[in-house]
């Protein structure tokens, strides 16, 4: 496993998970991306899926993980709380997200969540070893092994951060939450995105939609696609998907969007792709 590189979707609905018989093939949870470079654990935001991430864990060895945070919002990480390895002394992780916000860092946002009266314990109950790093947004790091990665701001109220992991050659992209101006491509995520083997993009929303809710930091099927291609970006995954958006609805977006770009397929929970 020394070179391999695979990515394993846990959550792809934005926004709040949303259960019921409409979601089950591409499910309800929030996001949650587990990237195995080699035998490193990445772990990219912490909504609702990383519980289902978490039990997977708890049948192997000791946990050791970088988990890196688009942002704050809590679809991204109200599930870290429910992750079954932060309640192994064993386990050891390094929480990584920009710094958005110039007066609190990672571990302060995230211990005023993890704490009552907004949930029971307080984060340093927690017997395992966390570590908290904020960085620069549109720095760069090593994370050791031969896994580098770069960043790039993303437009989102607030602010959020993209992610283009390098192993062994290849590059993975996570651009989630992010809005768009019609006829005018980002230029941080085309450089983000360059010539990546996968790109997941925030697909929110349709055209129509987004015409209507220009400004709330989500994009479309259609501009990753402009993306991709001008980056020369491999394959694109559609992510982030509208919670009242029923599989049915998402099959038709996806068989349009691969109609289009031969490599775009919609995200769903379970789904492993290897690059």
């Amino acid at each position: 496993m020394a070179d391999g590189f695979a990515i394993r979707f846990w959550g792809v609905r934005g926004s709040i998970a949303c259960p019921g018989p409409g979601t089950l093939r591409y499910g309800g949870n929030t996001a949650c991306v587990e990237v195995r470079c080699g035998d490193r654990l990445i772990i990219l935001d912490c909504g609702t899926g990383i519980r289902e991430l978490g039990r997977s864990l708890a049948k192997g060895p000791p946990v050791r993980a970088d988990i890196l945070l688009s942002h704050f919002h809590l679809d991204h990480i109200v599930g870290l709380p429910f992750f079954a390895p932060c309640f192994t002394r064993e386990t050891d992780l390094t929480l990584r997200a920009g710094r958005l916000n110039p007066r609190e860092g990672v571990g302060e946002i995230l211990g005023r969540m993890i704490s009552p009266p907004l949930f029971p314990l307080a984060m340093d109950a927690a017997p395992a070893t966390f570590r908290f790093v904020d960085f620069p947004v549109g720095a760069g790091f090593d994370l050791g092994g031969g896994i580098r990665v770069r960043t790039a701001p993303l437009d989102h109220p607030g602010g959020a951060v993209g992610y283009r992991i390098e192993h062994g050659g290849r590059a993975f992209c996570y651009v989630s939450d992010t809005g768009h101006v019609p006829g005018r491509p980002n230029a941080d995520i085309l450089g983000l995105i360059e010539g990546a083997d996968l790109v997941v993009y925030d697909a929110a929303f349709t055209e129509e939609e987004f015409a209507r809710r220009s400004g709330w930091g989500h994009s479309t099927w259609n501009e990753g696609i402009s993306l991709c291609r001008a980056a020369g970006a491999r394959r694109l995954a559609l992510f982030h998907h509208e919670p009242g958006r029923d599989d049915d609805a998402l099959d038709r977006i996806a068989a349009k969007a691969a109609a289009q770009f031969q490599g775009a397929f919609a995200a769903r929970e379970g789904l492993t792709v290897e690059i």
